[in-house]
């Protein structure tokens, strides 16, 4: 009669699974290893920049500017890796930026006040959003050319508002967030509101059917209509998402320059469309982060800074953004084909 040997026990008695791999092992398998590398770069840029000019870049007040100068980009990149995962594009965001900011600092606005121009500066991100979201998923246009006619229309409008001029907010209860004094424990307001719609984007995409379905809209629309996913709406919303952030973004630039321009928002469409690729958002959707859109702005961000403490010209500094945007690509088409 065949004898089976026991399993290994160990000294309590449990049994020991034979082969088993280390626990770290499991831990790094189950990592992000895009979000890991793009931790790194970031670290590599903050060594650059500490070496580089290590009493300016390291001061609490330039980090504190870093955070700031992301904060609105952040929050309009936010609507964009939603836009851009369901399989879209969204070229108006900066132009509706500007309109926004403008409309809402015009002195008939300014005259309700605090709410007054946050209320403003909301709906009318909304408003724009709705349009583009109507021309898209109602009007079959596609999202390239649709989002470009309202840049081209909202940047015309904040230019027929203002005439040109810039528009100085005179209401105090907006002008003292941008105020040192108005800092909790040394955060900027401005940076808590980009961390509260981070979160809140993370937990829509990661953890809500809205995010499920955004995701299979991208990944193959009509796999996802034959699902019971209605697509058109899904669509709609994810504009009018983005054009939310957009409002949002247009009241955080009004405090942190204390006016509104129709220059307001220049090509922050390739800034946050730059920052989801490389945080690891496809170009043909089905596949996003938040958590890589916001570390690729802060990537950006923090290189912007280090050329400006050590006073590079801006023109270099596109350069290493095109390049940056070209790598990203490169490895997102290396990955998907070994896929």
């Amino acid at each position: 009669m065949t004898q089976h040997a026991s399993p290994p026990r160990d000294s309590t008695g449990k049994v020991q699974s034979v082969g088993a791999p280390p626990a770290w092992r499991g831990l790094m398998a189950r990592a992000d290893v895009r979000t890991l590398s793009l931790l790194g770069v970031l670290a590599v840029l903050i060594i650059i920049g500490g070496i580089t000019k290590p009493d300016e870049f390291l001061d609490t007040r330039n980090l504190q500017l870093v955070l700031t100068q992301a904060s609105v980009i952040g929050v309009v990149t936010v609507g964009m890796t939603f836009v851009i995962i369901s399989g879209g594009i969204d070229l108006s965001v900066g132009a509706i930026v500007a309109l926004a900011s403008v409309w809402a600092t015009t002195v008939a606005t300014q005259e309700y006040g605090f709410a007054g121009i946050l209320f403003t500066a909301v709906i009318v991100g909304v408003g724009c959003g709705l349009v583009n979201g109507m021309l898209i998923a109602y009007g079959a246009m596609v999202p390239f050319i649709a989002t470009l006619a309202m840049l081209a229309s909202a940047r015309g409008l904040a230019l027929q508002i203002t005439d040109g001029k810039t528009q100085i907010v005179t209401v105090p209860s907006v002008l003292d967030l941008g105020e040192r004094d108005a800092y909790v424990l040394g955060i900027p307001p401005l940076v808590m509101v980009f961390a509260v719609v981070t979160i809140i984007g993370w937990l829509v995409l990661n953890r809500t059917t809205f995010g499920r379905r955004s995701v299979a809209v991208g990944g193959n629309a009509e796999a996802a209509r034959l699902a019971g996913i209605d697509v058109r709406r899904q669509r709609l919303y994810l504009y009018l998402l983005s054009g939310l952030c957009c409002g949002i973004a247009a009241f955080l630039l009004i405090i942190l320059s204390g006016s509104g321009q129709n220059t307001n928002g220049n090509l922050y469409e390739l800034d946050a469309i730059a920052a989801a690729i490389i945080g690891g958002t496809l170009l043909t959707g089905g596949r996003g982060t938040i958590t890589g859109s916001v570390l690729g702005v802060l990537i950006f961000t923090t290189i912007t800074n280090i050329f400006a403490l050590n006073n590079l010209q801006s023109d270099v500094q596109q350069i290493a953004k095109g390049a940056i945007i070209v790598a990203a690509v490169l490895v997102q088409r290396r990955t998907a084909s070994t896929t």
